[in-house]
């Protein structure tokens, strides 16, 4: 495997993910932001955080696929998430956790940045997902 994830001592232990990928491999994969659209441009699981992400990490794992990687070759995530308050955090895990299994997504995850903005692509697009993963 050309990625390998780990969290060095001393560093934050309890979160739900890796803080340092180190990988090698001369194939980089860039999945630019994957929304919760469909492959026709319908909108998926509007008003839902939970619903979005879950559709957003699906559209993730097809552009990975469609370069021959998964999740388990992602060395970065950032996950954007439009007008975010902390209170969302259970609605935005259980996104994350609805497609764990299905999605083959590490645990703990990847490095990842959860970053809130204003807004992305369109009003009623609540969270928009970049992969970054490496192949030998």
């Amino acid at each position: 495997m050309s990625v390998h994830l780990t969290t060095p001592e001393g560093m934050w232990q309890a979160v739900p993910y890796h803080h340092v990928s180190v990988a090698t491999g001369s194939k980089h994969i860039h999945v630019a932001g994957q929304i919760a659209r469909d492959a026709d441009g319908n909108r998926l699981s509007p008003g839902d955080l939970a619903g979005q992400l879950a559709d957003a990490l699906r559209n993730t794992a097809r552009g990975l696929a469609g370069a021959g990687a998964s999740f388990s070759d992602v060395v970065r995530l950032r996950i954007y998430l439009a007008k975010y308050q902390p209170e969302q955090y259970p609605e935005f895990a259980a996104g994350l956790e609805s497609v764990v299994e299905e999605l083959g997504i590490p645990q703990p995850l990847p490095p990842l940045s959860g970053i809130g903005v204003d807004f992305l692509f369109e009003p009623d697009v609540l969270v928009e997902v970049e992969a970054y993963a490496i192949l030998d």
